[in-house]
């Protein structure tokens, strides 16, 4: 692996969240390279620095105060005990659905940022060795019915040649746990995975483009499918991969 993809992984190294193949492989590249070796060394120094500090805060009582002091002062009702009792159960019934959404909202935030790791761990495994493509070829009629019978979908596979994006072929791979089609195409010397997966909502969702570990990544939902394209190449250019591809997808859209 190259000092840039090396350096994608040291914090996962820190964390103690590479497997053992890819530990023992980075481990090996820091033993003989001293750039990567002392960038870890910084992320470390940083890392400990953060554990042992004491980042708490205790408010003195005179803020306290004035914070009271400033408040507008309410005029005392009198109450009886059925509105009492009303008003708890509406604020039980309220705190109940909050809490609810909160938590659904943390779940659901965890896992898109699982999946987003994962797409970026296969991009990563797809740039090491010679598995970037399991079929290699620019012809989309090749490519697509390539996927038949491996996946319980059937992605859509276009030429996007025309438009400066290069199609050089498709393989198989794992996003959430689920068997993907991984669509590759190249911007200039930048390689390009489209990973395509069965949406679990069928509803569209707009595409949306998040940076995970220095790779930018964009994520859109449509046709029952689940789109994420993944690469080095600057966010305007992913943009407009992604424009290019929805327009040949579904053009009405566009």
């Amino acid at each position: 692996m190259s000092c840039a993809e090396n350096k994608v992984l040291l914090h996962a190294l820190l964390d103690n969240e590479l497997d053992a193949g890819h530990a023992r492989e980075l481990e090996t590249h820091l033993a003989i390279c001293p750039g990567c070796a002392a960038e870890l060394r910084v992320h470390r120094i940083m890392q400990e620095a953060i554990s042992a500090a004491d980042l708490r805060f205790t408010a003195p009582a005179s803020l306290r105060r004035r914070i009271e002091a400033a408040l507008p002062t309410t005029p005392q009702r009198t109450t009886n005990r059925r509105a009492v009792l009303k008003g708890f159960v509406m604020g039980t019934a309220l705190s109940t659905a909050m809490a609810a959404s909160l938590v659904i909202g943390i779940i659901r935030t965890d896992n898109d940022q699982r999946v987003l790791g994962d797409v970026v761990a296969a991009h990563v495994r797809s740039l090491q060795g010679e598995h970037l493509t399991d079929v290699q070829t620019s012809d989309q009629h090749t490519v697509k019915p390539w996927f038949n019978g491996k996946l319980d979908l059937a992605p859509p596979v276009l030429d996007l040649t025309a438009q400066g994006f290069t199609l050089i072929g498709g393989r198989l791979d794992y996003i959430d746990e689920k068997t993907a089609a991984s669509i590759v195409y190249r911007r200039r010397k930048h390689v390009i995975n489209l990973f395509v997966t069965q949406a679990s909502d069928a509803e569209y969702q707009p595409a949306k483009l998040n940076t995970v570990q220095g790779y930018n990544v964009l994520h859109w939902r449509a046709h029952g499918l689940e789109f994420f394209a993944i690469s080095d190449i600057n966010e305007e250019e992913l943009r407009e991969f992604g424009k290019k591809f929805a327009a040949g997808l579904d053009p009405a859209r566009t």
